[in-house]
């Protein structure tokens, strides 16, 4: 048999378990999508070409008028440039959105929550569009590499915590 417990009608469970969190994705879009052969217009063949690309990412947040909603907007930037002169290949720009509902995080938590939980669920959707699109725009499919949001979000931190201090450190006055 097994061991029993008498029971404390939830008393000391509900107490000392953490709040519910509650996410629930709205919606998703494009907002803004650019792509730019420039191989196609500078009539570069083939063998000419030896890619170097670059990705950077940036993110947004904000919160919507209704209770509970945000808006989290992932920005992507793709350039291809070739190897050998430099040339820019392709450009590729793409912001994409999701209307969230989150529910159960603190107001100390709700920023990183937004700025690395909310882009890890929009980046397989971002990934399939880029993909799609430098494909469709002559070249092979770009698979972007998954990006680690946590490491983003401390990134910036830190850099806002260097321009703060620079900011507020004291200036010396030369004569």
């Amino acid at each position: 048999m097994g061991q029993e417990t008498p029971a404390d009608n939830g008393a000391a469970t509900t107490a000392a378990a953490p709040p519910q969190i509650k996410m629930q994705v709205l919606a998703q879009y494009v907002r803004d999508l650019s792509f730019e052969n420039a191989v196609v217009q500078k009539g570069l063949s083939a063998g000419e070409v030896q890619p170097d690309i670059q990705v950077a990412v940036s993110l947004d947040a904000r919160k919507r008028p209704v209770a509970n909603q945000y808006e989290v907007i992932t920005k992507f930037k793709v350039t291809s440039k070739n190897k050998v002169n430099g040339d820019v290949l392709f450009l590729l720009e793409l912001e994409y959105g999701g209307t969230f509902h989150i529910e159960g995080v603190s107001d100390e938590q709700i920023h990183p929550f937004l700025l690395i939980e909310c882009p890890r669920l929009l980046f397989p959707f971002v990934r399939r569009i880029i993909s799609d699109v430098t494909r469709d725009g002559g070249f092979p499919p770009l698979n972007v590499d998954t990006v680690d949001f946590m490491a983003l979000y401390r990134q910036e931190l830190a850099r806002r915590a260097q321009a703060q201090a620079a900011s507020a450190a004291p200036t010396e006055k030369v004569n």
